[in-house]
């Protein structure tokens, strides 16, 4: 079972698997709160298991329950809203 972990220190979700980190999506945060994520990536030997759409959508959740909003610069994270419109309204203006 991956754990998803929010890295405030370095600015993003972290994806664990097997005790080591296997992935990531960055997020840097704007002056008026808005969390910008421009770059998603998952160890090239875990990809195709699944792992980037766990991690981006734990990280989804996270921002839900802390009452945030998102801009999704990465194509993975605007493509996982695309295909998850429950997400949608996490969508800030830009």
């Amino acid at each position: 079972m991956a754990d998803v972990r929010r890295n405030d220190d370095v600015g993003q979700y972290e994806i664990w698997l097997d005790g080591g980190r296997v992935g990531l999506t960055q997020f840097r945060v704007r002056p008026d709160g808005v969390l910008v994520f421009p770059h998603t990536e998952v160890d090239e030997d875990r990809r195709g298991q699944g792992l980037a759409g766990e991690l981006i959508g734990a990280a989804l959740d996270d921002v839900r329950e802390r009452g945030e909003t998102i801009i999704a610069q990465c194509p993975a994270v605007a493509g996982f809203i695309a295909d998850h419109a429950e997400y949608a309204d996490l969508r800030a203006a830009a």
